[in-house]
């Protein structure tokens, strides 16, 4: 009797091994559902896997995810504290860019998730590095190698100095895969502070009128324009895409009290504001 328990306990315990271990495995699949690795930095100690929706990088916005192995184990770090800081080496200066906080996705998994928006693409003398600081119980680690940004096919980011003397920076986020209907609209605001540091600006509106010029300019019913929700936060609006083709879209920022800063209002003798967005499917 006392063997048939013992080796009932142990078939048991054996069934709760082959759970939790089919649970990790599970979790670890779908947490890189949708997204694709794209680079690896090493250290001595560890690897860290960047992920992408694209699989790559572009000059704009960029949602990146990561994961931290340990290199003796193979194990992902699922306790770290990481941040991490892209910077631009161009041949007279080097300059950051908008970048948000690094963050764990979910509180047993491996992944760390955060933007940054590379206002500029690569060149053959210029190149953007990534560092990578983290903490994983107490002890400092620390990564850095260079990242791939290429030039984005369309206009995906607008720098220019507002009228107000501030430099800002204003990119596409979404639609990433635009429709002939009223898409959700996504877009970020920042300001340049310094060349190492660009916050959100909150408050703003960020009015867009989509045109296609090649069909007479025609605009599209039913638009919305870009604000925020919550301060420190990104800009939601509604784009009307009335058909297939090449569309641009013209913008205006315009700060809390309503004054444009920059771009100019679309008519019969000014047909394209100086900042705008590209858009073509």
């Amino acid at each position: 009797m006392k063997t048939s328990i013992k080796y009932i306990v142990a078939i048991f315990a054996m069934a709760l091994t082959f759970v939790s271990c089919s649970n990790d495995d599970e979790t670890a699949v779908n947490e890189l559902d949708g997204i694709t690795k794209f680079k690896e930095i090493t250290n001595d100690t560890h690897t860290i896997e960047l992920y992408s929706k694209m699989g790559s990088l572009e000059q704009g916005y960029n949602e990146i995810s990561l994961r931290i192995k340990e290199n003796g184990t193979n194990n992902y770090i699922k306790n770290a504290e990481v941040s991490w800081s892209p910077l631009m080496h161009m041949t007279s200066m080097t300059h950051a860019c908008p970048y948000s906080a690094v963050e764990k996705v979910t509180e047993n998994g491996t992944l760390y998730k955060g933007y940054i928006m590379f206002q500029m693409a690569q060149n053959t003398t210029e190149y953007w590095d990534l560092k990578i600081d983290y903490t994983i119980n107490g002890v400092d680690y620390t990564a850095t190698d260079v990242i791939d940004v290429p030039a984005s096919t369309k206009r995906k980011v607008n720098t220019f100095m507002g009228s107000d003397g501030t430099k800002y920076l204003v990119a596409l986020i979404e639609p990433t895969t635009p429709k002939v209907a009223i898409n959700d609209m996504k877009v970020g605001v920042w300001k340049m502070q310094n060349m190492m540091t660009f916050p959100v600006v909150d408050g703003y509106t960020v009015k867009i009128d989509p045109r296609m010029p090649s069909m007479g300019n025609h605009s599209s019913p039913n638009n919305v324009h870009a604000t925020q929700a919550v301060a420190n936060g990104l800009y939601n609006g509604k784009l009307s895409l009335t058909m297939t083709g090449y569309w641009k879209i013209n913008l205006q920022l315009a700060n809390a009290e309503g004054t444009v800063l920059k771009g100019e209002e679309i008519s019969e003798t000014v047909t394209s504001s100086s900042i705008f967005f590209e858009i073509e499917f």
